[in-house]
């Protein structure tokens, strides 16, 4: 058994401001994938400019924020909202959903790959290994706020919290959310992939680890159990996931549409 740190979700303040851990953990995870793009994007036969790195984290920071606070009030908060009329607005608070954040940047990387003539799969394709980072980070945000913890449990490394043992569910989400397929994804894409394939990929893994946590992980309280006594809302999120990277996986190796992302032969 480990007990749990209790470190304040408040990383310091400036007079009435305060500047919370799980903010700047989005900050780090933001900072790392505009890192690593301009990275990737200066390889050797890369299309990609630095320039178009700057304005595509500037994109995904939108639509990761925005898609990922309305995903939450949508699909887990209306409770809240409904006794507090500024609930959407409290990010600092906690409460983020990855599939409202997903489909929020896809959105945005949609609208990216519209403005500068790209195809928008080639801008998912390149993307894929970079949410990875955010995940990590904002897991283990999750983590310094003592929310979204497991099931209690009797397991060595389970974590002393508020007078019971639960699985430290964050940590599990950020090593194979977060962790695995940044690994994966990274070496993944390290050549050049047929078109689709990193984007079914990111689906696949993601869709699995997500799915299989949630057997540990409690429920949002205002929701519950689905069905079962086991189903949860993640889960129910996570199977088209699962589904389409399986599909597009299947479709990317059949076609062998060489990716936009490279400008040398395939």
């Amino acid at each position: 058994m480990l007990r749990y740190p209790d470190i304040s979700p408040i990383a310091f303040s400036i007079g009435p401001v305060k500047v919370h851990w799980y903010g700047i953990m989005y900050l780090v995870g933001f900072a790392g994938a505009w890192w690593l793009a301009r990275r990737r994007a200066a390889a050797p036969g890369s299309t990609w400019k630095a320039n178009d790195v700057d304005d595509l984290i500037f994109f995904a920071m939108l639509g990761v924020i925005l898609g990922g606070r309305i995903g939450y009030v949508l699909f887990y908060g209306m409770s809240f909202w409904a006794s507090d009329p500024w609930y959407p607005v409290k990010i600092w608070e906690g409460g983020m959903a990855f599939h409202g954040g997903l489909l929020g940047v896809v959105a945005a990387m949609t609208l990216f790959a519209w403005r500068r003539g790209r195809n928008a799969a080639d801008v998912y394709d390149f993307t894929a290994p970079l949410p990875a980072l955010g995940l990590l980070f904002g897991r283990l945000g999750n983590f310094i706020n003592g929310e979204l913890w497991g099931k209690v449990t009797t397991v060595p490394w389970g974590f002393l919290y508020q007078g019971q043992v639960r699985h430290p569910s964050q940590l599990y989400e950020a090593t194979l959310e977060g962790l695995v397929m940044f690994i994966a994804l990274w070496v993944f894409t390290a050549r050049p992939r047929p078109r689709w394939a990193p984007s079914g990929l990111f689906l696949l893994i993601y869709g699995v680890a997500r799915f299989l946590v949630e057997f540990v992980r409690v429920p949002d309280q205002q929701i519950g159990y689905l069905a079962g006594g086991w189903l949860t809302e993640g889960q129910l999120l996570s199977l088209p996931m699962i589904i389409a990277g399986l599909a597009m996986l299947a479709w990317a190796y059949r076609v062998r549409t060489p990716s936009g992302n490279y400008a040398t032969a395939q």
